[in-house]
């Protein structure tokens, strides 16, 4: 194969065109509203899977954008996630982005009650004086510590992102955030992971620095 000689600022123009041809060739089109999240999503794994998968509750970008310009925080289960979020434009709204994973406080919890970090760390998101968009892409357990909190009335998640990634409780998590009233933006089936939470919140974050959202 021919080795195209393309400029290193014009990579992520040119792999955006070949996915919008490739999705066409498929016979699929995306939402309009969309079609720019899923696209990023793609555009991270190579995987035209999230073409299909992906669920949004109702007007979920839109709301995801309000909260941000709201100050909304960030809360992700990972630190790879963490890495990933574009702070400095997530900064320029006034949100900030955390990972408690990491936290000794945390794992020293989760060990005594002989749960998940990712369950005492969703605890701790809930006590930040903001409201928290939380992006999951790596633990289920997670999810379904913030579904447990709002059958409990303890806490209600402003926003969630949940892709989390492999074969353990991995779609029942899912499924049971899709099940309430939360606004939410979820990847179906088993496919996700931290690269995946990152893309969306970047997705959003580009269009908003952008103007178009």
């Amino acid at each position: 194969m021919k080795i195209e000689q393309i400029r290193p600022q014009d990579i992520e123009k040119k792999s955006f065109e070949i996915i919008t041809q490739e999705l066409e060739e498929m016979g699929i089109y995306l939402e309009e509203e969309k079609a720019f999240l899923i696209k990023r999503c793609i555009h991270t794994t190579a995987d035209f899977d999230y073409a299909r998968t992906m669920a949004f509750s109702e007007n979920a970008i839109s709301k995801m954008a309000e909260l941000i310009r709201s100050k909304a925080h960030i809360v992700t289960d990972t630190n790879m996630a963490l890495s990933g979020i574009n702070k400095k434009i997530l900064g320029e709204f006034g949100g900030e982005v955390h990972c408690f994973m990491a936290d000794p406080a945390v794992a020293e919890e989760a060990k005594r009650r002989g749960v998940t970090r990712a369950t005492v760390s969703m605890e701790y998101a809930a006590k930040l004086p903001h409201p928290v968009i939380f992006a999951v892409g790596n633990a289920p357990t997670a999810l379904i510590r913030l579904r447990e909190m709002v059958d409990e009335g303890t806490f209600t998640p402003a926003f969630v992102i949940g892709v989390p990634v492999g074969f353990v409780n991995v779609i029942t998590a899912k499924e049971r955030i899709m099940q309430t009233d939360l606004p939410y933006i979820i990847n179906t089936g088993r496919k996700g992971g931290s690269n995946v939470a990152a893309a969306i919140c970047n997705a959003v974050l580009y269009e908003m620095k952008k103007g178009n959202l």
